[in-house]
């Protein structure tokens, strides 16, 4: 049975962690739906491990509707949750509907994920949930304003700590179905799984969330360098390679083909 944002809700009630990896083609896709993964989220982060841009903020929503489209195609059960990019839904609200739409229509995703918690974006996603749009937000560490925040955690005094609580509280009374916790302190994002209702994703936020997100570079060891929460499950870059070298010394040794 395909997965949606009902379930989400309920398996916050029911206590079922929620696996979440990141996808960008649709080979990657299949694997991970295949292998049981609740929600594939087609990140922005593909503009790092799939396009090589130094951050996240180069990539255009036509990238993302590219990718987007390929993980669709590889996909049978898990939920396909979108990033809107940069500058595509910070102007107003009818720029977050046109771009979460086009989204939404020409590539088979069920929902969009976007960042940060301000009144400003709080009303973007109540307007895009209030037409029908389903919601992921993101606070705490939030990667599109990495020239404002670094890549340093976030939350860690009083002040800041009360900030995101407040942040995530107003994302999801906006409708949100879901929200990621970003590089916080595991104590705050316990505070905060507790406090919503609606389930916590975590990344670098500790055991007490609700669910877990992983960049599935990063979980392969495709990545050269992973932040310091990630875990890498297997080193792909080194059999890769070593797959590679055998294949060009048999060709040049004339072993390949037999």
């Amino acid at each position: 049975m395909p997965v949606t944002v009902q379930h989400c809700r309920r398996w916050k009630e029911e206590g079922r962690p929620i696996v979440v990896l990141t996808a960008w083609d649709f080979a990657i896709a299949q694997l991970l739906d295949q292998a049981g993964v609740d929600i594939l989220l087609v990140g922005d982060s593909l503009g790092m491990v799939a396009l090589g841009y130094n951050t996240t903020l180069p990539v255009t929503l036509e990238e993302m509707l590219h990718h987007t489209a390929a993980v669709c195609r590889g996909v049978q059960r898990a939920l396909v949750v979108t990033d809107l990019p940069f500058l595509s839904y910070q102007e107003s609200p009818t720029q977050a509907v046109r771009s979460a739409g086009r989204i939404l229509k020409e590539t088979g995703a069920q929902a969009v994920k976007l960042e940060g918690g301000s009144p400003e974006i709080v009303a973007t996603i109540a307007k895009l949930t209030s037409l029908g749009i389903p919601v992921m937000g993101h606070v705490g560490l939030t990667p599109q304003s990495v020239h404002q925040l670094g890549y340093k955690q976030q939350g860690k005094t009083p002040e800041a700590a009360n900030r995101i609580i407040q942040e995530a509280i107003a994302v999801a009374q906006a409708g949100a179905f879901a929200i990621v916790l970003e590089h916080i302190p595991q104590d705050l994002a316990a505070t905060i799984t507790d406090k919503l209702n609606i389930p916590t994703i975590g990344i670098g936020a500790g055991h007490h969330c609700n669910g877990q997100v992983l960049v599935t570079a990063d979980l392969l060891g495709l990545t050269e360098k992973q932040p310091p929460f990630a875990k890498r499950y297997e080193n792909l870059r080194d059999k890769i390679t070593q797959a590679t070298t055998a294949f060009v010394e048999d060709v040049q040794q004339g072993k390949f083909p037999e």
